[in-house]
């Protein structure tokens, strides 16, 4: 079986891809601080899970070699 570069170019791909996350929420915080701390958190709490949804099709093309399954 031959190696592929599927695996180590979807994990550049998810490190790149949680980076470009990353960034958009430390943009968010400064106008989310302001905010009443009940208000916060259910932003907090939605950006701590929301990275999984755009990332998700590069993790299953890193195991399928599909973008959909």
């Amino acid at each position: 079986m031959t190696p592929s570069l599927r695996r180590p170019l979807g994990v550049l791909g998810i490190l790149l891809g949680l980076f470009a996350y990353a960034l958009f929420a430390v943009w968010l915080f400064e106008p989310v601080a302001t905010l009443h701390p009940l208000l916060q958190l259910p932003i907090w709490i939605a950006l701590g899970i929301g990275w999984v949804f755009p990332l998700k099709p590069v993790m299953v093309w890193i195991e399928t070699g599909q973008w959909r399954q």
